[in-house]
């Protein structure tokens, strides 16, 4: 007898993955194709939806070459959030979408939120005004490119442009629409009232679903390109970031996510919308309350910025090892090093995208492994505020469950729970996002009753790290030294 398995779909900034997940959360094989993303300036990234397409569907076969496609019982996609395409009549592509990785609306996140109201705007959407949202790229294409924003049929996100290729429904999860920027968070729909503002129709945007909610069988053209079955469900999933917060388990009261990726994304179920500029809220993967994420755009970026250009090493190389074991040697607070780490400008606390990277305190003595030390004690730093401020705001935390490339730094890990004072675990799926969208699948089909009894069964973790109590008093000092620093830096531009 063959396992039942379901297909979780990760179309990331970079590549689509496809893998199948048993009910127990095995993965029982992969494929994986990468999504070509062009840079034709500086601060612009441009994909091509077609290539979301036909990266999805090449996952997928390879998938097929492991496993029997057709014996999918059904199949959710987890999408990069914040990038958009602009489609006409036909689907087909009017410009090459814009990534949620590009800075061109950076003027217009000040302008539109002056003119709209940055309160409003928040109080709507939980999201303070920032380069990174859709809405400000809809401003500025109103002023630079106003053909083009008057004459698209469809504005989608990655999740709506895939799934009205698979099903012929231009449908998107709450969790992917939210993240536009123009998505009211407590009526879970698109914002009349913002949407007006900019001139825009309500019907030139897909339609909006709750995760776990059916949208449609596979049919047409989708049954031959992907190896699918006529017929297979497919389930609304949604953005990464939550799918990859539901994929590990956390969200529910006492858990808080952390990827430790290419960005860093803390991220905390609250009950209610709680709005503050401590972080960003989102609608929560399991539609019922919402999920509070921290982010900052240079995690394991800006430590891999430093190994290349100032350590000249890269990760993982025999330099690379002895300059962490020479940092787990130096005392917290790095000897009087101190780094501001907003190398691609800062989203919470601070929301100015143009801040920048700084390295403070330098004296002779100091060597490449404190400024690695000093790099990692400043990302370091921002998660621990953040949940900080969680905390403070009654936001029940007792554990963190990390995924991502960083959580191997075993230095790391120790130094997250100290500065945490948190017990801190790693997923066993590095794939926590696809795992998401399985485990909404699997609830969406009935395997399990309800999102948490379905991630009980299907998630799993490792490597316990509790926090040291002397060690997080010393983080103490250090945590108000780098925000004296940060804003000081943030204040003088």
């Amino acid at each position: 007898m063959r396992t039942e398995f379901i297909i979780g779909i990760d179309s990331s900034t970079q590549s689509a993955k496809a893998i199948a997940w048993s009910r127990e959360g095995e993965a029982l094989g992969e494929g994986r194709a990468a999504i070509p993303m062009s840079n034709p300036g500086h601060g612009l990234y441009e994909q091509e939806p077609e290539e979301w397409w036909n990266s999805f569907c090449s996952a997928l076969q390879q998938l097929g070459k492991q496993i029997p496609l057709a014996e999918a019982r059904a199949i959710a996609i987890s999408n990069q959030r914040e990038t958009v395409a602009f489609l006409d009549s036909t689907g087909g592509s009017v410009r090459p979408a814009i990534v949620w990785l590009d800075e061109r609306a950076e003027s217009s996140s000040y302008e539109f939120s002056e003119e709209f109201g940055a309160e409003r705007i928040h109080r709507i959407t939980g999201k303070p005004a920032d380069v990174t949202p859709v809405v400000y790229r809809l401003h500025w294409m109103k002023q630079h490119e106003p053909g083009i924003f008057a004459g698209a049929f469809r504005i989608v996100d990655v999740h709506a442009y895939l799934v009205q290729r698979l099903t012929g429904h231009s449908v998107t999860s709450w969790t992917s629409a939210d993240p536009m920027g123009f998505f009211d968070i407590r009526e879970k729909a698109w914002s009349q009232e913002i949407l007006e503002y900019l001139g825009l129709n309500i019907a030139r945007f897909a339609n909006t679903t709750a995760p776990g909610n059916p949208i449609g069988p596979i049919a047409g053209d989708a049954v031959q390109r992907t190896g699918l079955r006529p017929g297979t469900p497919v389930i609304a999933a949604g953005g990464d970031g939550q799918c990859a917060g539901l994929g590990v388990n956390a969200v529910r009261p006492g858990s808080a996510y952390l990827n430790l990726g290419t960005a860093l994304i803390t991220g905390a179920w609250a009950a209610g919308p709680r709005i503050s500029r401590e972080w960003r809220t989102m609608t929560s993967p399991t539609g019922r309350g919402y999920f509070l994420e921290g982010v900052l755009r240079a995690g394991t970026f800006l430590v891999d910025w430093y190994l290349e250009n100032l350590a000249k090493t890269r990760a993982g190389s025999d330099t690379f090892r002895n300059l962490e074991k020479q940092a787990a040697a130096i005392p917290i607070g790095t000897d009087g090093v101190t780094v501001s780490p907003y190398l691609s400008g800062c989203m919470n606390p601070h929301w100015k995208p143009d801040a920048h990277a700084a390295f403070v305190g330098l004296r002779p003595h100091h060597g490449a492994a404190h400024l690695y030390r000093a790099v990692l004690e400043s990302l370091t730093g921002e998660i621990a505020r953040t949940l900080q401020a969680m905390r403070g705001a009654e936001i029940d935390l007792s554990r963190i469950v990390a995924v991502g490339g960083g959580a191997n730094s075993a230095l790391w890990r120790e130094m997250i729970a100290d500065a945490a004072g948190l017990p801190l675990t790693v997923s066993n799926s590095l794939e926590a996002s696809s795992l998401g969208a399985a485990i909404t699948a699997a609830v969406g089909i009935g395997w399990y009753p309800d999102f948490d009894s379905a991630a009980d069964a299907m998630v799993s973790d490792h490597e316990l790290q509790q926090p040291s109590g002397h060690a997080s008093r010393q983080w103490r000092g250090l945590l108000e030294r780098q925000d004296r620093l940060n804003r000081l830096l943030i204040t003088r531009g």
